[in-house]
């Protein structure tokens, strides 16, 4: 989380300095991310926690307590004449098949001594990567006066084929109170991203998630390639188990791709499996990931020899995960079997 400051107010012999008679010094509690687990499809709404940016693959909550000292400087010396704190608790929610969305926000009534009565603040929110934001609140709302509700509309341009770059909002608050320089204090959202990867000229595919967190795909129900990352991970195999293991990345380069399932598939099935009619060979880790190919060691991958309708199976699955949840390059996730 970014802090911000008005220049001169971190320290008493700058405030010292001010011509003016007054200064409001801000102070915000930096919050920690936490990943509320890895997501198999799209979840509800991240749960709050004080001083936590709690995130799912779709949603934030985050919830920052901010202080404010109204400053007096009396004989050359700051003086705190009263302060003011208050809480403010964001639900973001992205959209999995579009680009635009919006995010509420609740602001506390503040809890005041003295001086802190009667200072309001303006609220801005600013984004990147392609997405503009735009706030809805009571500007000027005075903290010590009630709550307050606001929200952020989002809206994002996405050309189809595309994967926009990573972005954040940055939430800016000025505080005002007659006869006082205003203060200023600055922090950060989760990181988003948004895509139209899989759109076209007819039809858009846009969406957004939250990169960092996890999702996963299962491969329940194709019997073989289930039994063949069953039987790895019996013997030990942990990347890609939702269940203690690393996470694999997904890797959106057709050339790697192609060189890691060469360097860990046969030209041609065994005899025993070409009589079997099991003539394509399912590499795990995929070779669509990071992981894939020799980049492990031995005993943390296999490969399993599996009907070619099998493999095609998997392979629409794979897609249509991916889509669902918006898996792009470089992204986290597991594996259930």
């Amino acid at each position: 989380m970014a802090l911000g400051l008005l220049g001169t107010a971190a320290a008493p012999s700058a405030v010292a300095d001010q011509p003016s008679p007054g200064q409001l010094r801000v102070t915000v509690v930096p919050a920690r991310s936490q990943v509320n687990g890895f997501a198999a499809g799209p979840a509800s709404n991240a749960t709050c926690t004080v001083n936590k940016i709690t995130i799912n693959r779709f949603s934030e909550c985050e919830w920052v307590t901010i202080h404010v000292d109204v400053i007096k400087v009396i004989d050359g010396r700051p003086v705190i004449e009263g302060t003011v704190d208050f809480d403010v608790k964001h639900q973001m929610t992205l959209k999995t098949n579009s680009a635009n969305w919006s995010e509420k926000f609740h602001v506390s009534k503040a809890r005041t001594t003295r001086a802190g009565k009667g200072v309001a603040v303006n609220i801005a929110a600013a984004s990147g990567g392609g997405t503009k934001a735009s706030v809805h609140f009571s500007q000027g709302h005075i903290l010590s006066s009630g709550a307050a509700d606001g929200s952020v509309g989002y809206k994002t341009s996405i050309p189809p084929k595309k994967i926009n770059p990573k972005a954040k909002t940055k939430y800016t608050y000025t505080f005002t109170k007659p006869g006082y320089t205003p203060g200023t204090v600055s922090y950060d959202s989760a990181v988003y991203r948004c895509d139209n990867y899989y759109g076209s000229s007819r039809t858009s595919r846009a969406g957004c998630a939250i990169p960092e967190v996890p999702t996963a795909v299962s491969m329940v129900g194709l019997a073989r390639i289930d039994e063949g990352i069953r039987k790895l991970r019996a013997r030990g195999g942990h990347y890609g188990d939702p269940n203690g293991g690393k996470p694999l990345h997904w890797m959106i380069n057709k050339r790697q791709e192609d060189a890691n399932r060469k360097a860990v598939c046969p030209r041609t099935a065994p005899p025993d499996m070409q009589r079997a009619g099991r003539t394509s060979c399912d590499e795990y880790p995929f070779a669509s990931s990071y992981e894939g190919g020799t980049h492990l060691h031995a005993n943390q991958r296999e490969i399993t020899w599996v009907k070619v309708q099998e493999n095609k199976s998997q392979g629409g699955r794979i897609t249509a995960w991916r889509g669902q949840m918006h898996v792009m390059d470089h992204d986290p996730f597991y594996v259930i079997a």
